[in-house]
């Protein structure tokens, strides 16, 4: 199943940046979650990485690879920042593992992505402007909850998220 949420009907910009997100690995990269990855320019992990590997594999897929540490990444992780902030296309996002962990009011910080994991519950929201991502867990299944990463498509005009479940 594929959920979405549209950016604004403006003009589209003629770059599109395909970004890949994930979080909650726990140490495990699904094949199902590499193959969902694919063609990706960027991907984000949101936390819970689980162990070095799985971003080394990461980095094979794509060109740029950005990870925070979540709160069960132990010491093999102190070198991973526990939030990052970047620029895709003129759009500010921020990753961080758990969105409890927010000091700062996103909009009027002048973000316009808010990426997070940690519950393992997919959703995509828009709140005040600001889109909020959360891909879902891509490592083991918790609960009835689905196995999920997401894809944002980026460009100078519009953001595009989708919520893509793993078939496993």
């Amino acid at each position: 199943m594929k959920r979405s949420s549209r950016g604004s009907n403006r003009r589209i910009g003629r770059h599109v940046v395909h970004v890949g997100v994930i979080s909650d690995t726990h140490g495990k990269l699904r094949p199902e979650a590499v193959s969902a990855l694919q063609g990706c320019a960027l991907i984000l992990h949101a936390g819970d990485i689980g162990r070095a590997q799985v971003l080394e594999d990461l980095r094979r897929l794509a060109p740029r690879v950005v990870a925070v540490r979540g709160n069960v990444d132990g010491e093999w992780a102190v070198a991973v920042p526990t939030r990052a902030e970047l620029d895709v296309e003129g759009h500010r996002v921020l990753l961080l593992h758990d969105l409890a962990q927010l000091d700062l009011d996103p909009c009027a910080s002048g973000i316009d992505v808010v990426v997070s994991g940690h519950s393992h519950r997919p959703g995509i929201e828009h709140r005040d402007g600001v889109l909020y991502l959360n891909p879902g867990s891509a490592g083991p299944r918790r609960f009835r909850l689905p196995v999920a990463v997401a894809r944002l498509e980026i460009s100078s005009s519009r953001l595009e998220a989708a919520i893509v479940e793993l078939d496993v």
